[in-house]
């Protein structure tokens, strides 16, 4: 199975990234495929809702000339799509909120004159968050928002793994946390491995 990983943290050594560490050597054992973009590397520009995406419903077909056409080909090359991202202001950073809408529409012809297909209709999506308050009450919110989003672009909401930062005087990394995101990535692959066995 391949996993398309969208980092939206800015810190390479950051608490995102120390959980996301384990995530993808976990999914390697495996045998799966995990590409990551480092979406704060990447020329990503905010969608303008020009609709020019709408005028052709086999590609992707944004009129911006950035870096968005590389995870449009990543995304529709795998089977499960995975945000990882610390939660700022109860959602997530800049770059990966302007990563979803370029998606969203580029991906879902619903918005032109007449209402065309979700190109990529039955992946999957999960979230890898870290969050500064109890993820109840930090993470809560960004994960609604992206239930909703994948009911509407017909994908399948895998659910999220979320840690809380319990601040700067504190080590964010421990056993613990690695052994719960490891847990998390077998279970993702378990029903990756379940699905394919289902074709």
């Amino acid at each position: 199975m391949k996993f398309t990983i969208l980092m939206g943290s800015p810190r390479k050594n950051g608490n995102t990234a120390a959980l996301l560490g384990p995530f993808t050597d976990e999914l390697q054992r495996a045998g799966h495929e995990a590409k990551t973009f480092w979406l704060y590397d990447m020329d990503l520009t905010g969608c303008t809702a020009c609709r020019t995406c709408q005028q052709d419903w086999t590609k992707f077909g944004c009129r911006i000339e950035d870096d968005m056409q590389q995870i449009f080909d990543a995304v529709m090359a795998s089977d499960v799509i995975v945000l990882a991202c610390p939660v700022y202001s109860w959602y997530c950073t800049a770059p990966m909120k302007a990563a979803l809408d370029r998606l969203m529409y580029g991906m879902n012809k619903y918005y032109g004159e007449e209402r065309g297909p979700s190109l990529w209709e039955g992946k999957r999506m999960a979230l890898l968050v870290t969050c500064g308050y109890p993820p109840q009450k930090g993470a809560d919110l960004f994960a609604e928002g992206m239930r909703r989003y994948c009911k509407h672009s017909r994908l399948q909401f895998d659910g999220m793994h979320a840690e809380h930062d319990l601040g700067y005087k504190s080590v964010f990394m421990d056993a613990e946390k690695e052994l719960r995101v490891r847990e998390w990535a077998r279970l993702l692959t378990a029903e990756s491995d379940c699905k394919e066995k289902e074709k």
